[in-house]
């Protein structure tokens, strides 16, 4: 019987995903962007920060370091801002050289986020790879330091606790269809999900487990989705346990993300191949 990857992989091939107020929709194939009703623009961050927690499944930002936008002008109607991408910095030092050989983590940078609504000017087949194009020479404009970026494609859906599909699957097609190299899966790992399916940080986590920065804003995290107090005298630890004990953090085996990337060699490296 094949696995969610295997299915994820084979049935998502076709499709157009797009985003809107956190919840996935797919578009048909063969709908043809048209360029002149849109700008790529470098967005503030707070900017692309509010779109992307509006509209992502995650409700998540991640530390970015380069935001672009794509800024849509429709014949009837007023501008708006119909699509974002976030580069980020790499969750450690480790990931540029695992992913990219050859290159140094200072690089390297992540797609974080790239976030498209299914309005009728972007939600179509070729938005995606004209925008990611245009995004990736701005930031390299502005990072001219950068020879190469990251991301991930997580290719198992997710629920609640009451089983309703928070998020499907995502396999990469328009990363594949930009141009980039695929880089096999990272390493798998056990996931920790709240009751609303959304994963509870591993970093976040680790900040409560040793009383790092940022501890306070991890533990407001997850009493924001439901958890409840610490008792008098009980340890971040001690808290932890008993959340995972008593079901409010679950436990979902994950075979690792797909990894993708975009390397842009040197002329004497290319000379060398």
């Amino acid at each position: 019987m094949p696995t969610q990857l295997e299915l994820a992989l084979e049935v998502a091939t076709t499709q157009c995903q797009r985003w809107k107020n956190r919840k996935v929709r797919y578009r048909p194939p063969g709908e043809v962007f048209n360029p002149s009703c849109a700008e790529v623009v470098r967005l503030p961050e707070r900017d692309a920060r509010s779109f992307t927690r509006e509209h992502h499944y995650s409700g998540s930002f991640p530390a970015a370091r380069f935001c672009v936008g794509l800024m849509v002008k429709p014949r009837l109607g007023r501008e708006y801002l119909g699509g974002v991408a976030v580069y980020s910095v790499p969750m450690t030092q480790s990931v540029i050289p695992a992913v990219i050989p050859g290159l140094s983590p200072s690089e390297g940078i992540e797609l974080g986020r790239l976030v498209m609504l299914d309005t009728p000017e972007v939600g179509v087949s070729n938005a995606e790879s004209w925008f990611i194009a245009r995004a990736h020479r701005m930031m390299r404009h502005h990072l001219p330091e950068i020879r190469g970026v990251v991301a991930y494609c997580d290719p198992i859906e997710r629920r609640d606790a009451s089983g309703q599909l928070v998020k499907r699957s995502h396999t990469g097609v328009i990363y594949r269809a930009s141009g980039c190299i695929f880089r096999g899966l990272s390493s798998p790992r056990t996931l920790l999900l709240t009751p609303d399916g959304q994963i509870a940080s591993e970093r976040a986590l680790s900040k409560l487990r040793t009383g790092d920065q940022g501890r306070d804003y991890a533990e407001a995290q997850l009493r924001d989705r439901g958890a409840p107090p610490r008792r008098q005298h009980e340890t971040a630890v001690d808290w932890l346990q008993r959340l995972r004990a008593d079901g409010f953090l679950r436990p979902l085996r994950h075979p690792g993300n797909l990894r993708f990337c975009w390397h842009w060699r040197t002329p004497h490296e290319t000379a060398k191949l």
